[in-house]
């Protein structure tokens, strides 16, 4: 996700105390571009070749990873774990959703569960899921 605010605060030290015209030339990037990210006009990041470019030419210790994670093109290791996490959880409730509201009543605390409970449960609900397959296919023929 891009963190605007925090992506103009990093440019901001990047630029140190040189104009906005002086960072743009030596960037070689527009200095409308580079004024729109430090005022929050942009919704969507520069892409990883102008951030290379921003990086290169920075002041105050800013690093191209800085400003990756701040334009969201590098998620940190806590939000990728919940990412995952929320992933897992999807796949779970999407089974449960198939199973139907009897079943799902029957779970309510996911995020409590560990990994291996998490494991189990999607584990159980796949093989449940498929017993009842076969036994409307069944009950077709």
């Amino acid at each position: 996700m891009f963190k605007k605010q925090e992506f103009a605060r990093l440019l901001e030290l990047a630029k140190g105390d040189r104009s906005i015209n002086e960072y743009a030339r030596e960037c070689g990037v527009s200095s409308a571009h580079i004024s729109r990210l430090l005022r929050c006009l942009l919704d969507t990041p520069p892409n990883p070749e102008t951030i290379k470019k921003f990086a290169q030419k920075a002041a105050n210790g800013v690093t191209y990873e800085d400003l990756m994670k701040a334009a969201g093109h590098i998620i940190n290791e806590v939000e990728a774990e919940e990412k995952t996490i929320d992933d897992e959880i999807m796949e779970i409730m999407e089974i449960m959703r198939e199973l139907g509201p009897d079943v799902t009543l029957m779970f309510y605390d996911l995020k409590g569960m560990s990994q291996e409970e998490k494991e189990s449960l999607k584990i159980f609900l796949q093989g449940l899921l498929a017993r009842r397959k076969q036994r409307e296919e069944n009950n077709k023929k």
